[in-house]
């Protein structure tokens, strides 16, 4: 009985935390932002209600691929976050964020032209 309520707790908490990303992804403009609040609040909120199952259906082999799978959730969500704000950065179109004037952006703007790429400097 107590360990339902604490399962219940840890899966109530993870939906809690998704659905404080998709207010986050409402509230915030830029894509920056809004890809930033979606790999870490995403991330959050699944391994939780990952934690919850794994509590409510006991250590069992069902337990073993939800651990797996938790695993997979938290190696390729930054992973994957961090692939799209790159291409999103190195985008001519794509809108830069405040302050980052500062960059080398002209790097990025002749990685096509130079078969080194930024590196070759």
């Amino acid at each position: 009985m107590i360990i339902e309520m604490i399962s219940n707790g840890f899966i109530l908490l993870g939906i809690f935390f998704l659905c404080l990303g998709v207010y986050g992804q409402f509230k915030y403009k830029d894509f920056y932002t809004r890809i930033l609040v979606a790999s870490k609040v995403d991330t959050v909120g699944f391994l939780l209600i990952v934690i919850g199952m794994i509590l409510r259906h006991g250590f069992s082999f069902f337990s073993g691929k939800l651990v797996l799978i938790g695993l997979l959730i938290v190696t390729l969500n930054p992973f994957v976050a961090a692939i799209l704000v790159r291409s999103a950065f190195s985008d001519s179109d794509m809108k830069r964020p405040e302050g980052a004037e500062d960059l080398p952006v002209a790097l990025v703007d002749e990685a096509e032209n130079s078969i080194d790429g930024p590196w070759g400097k």
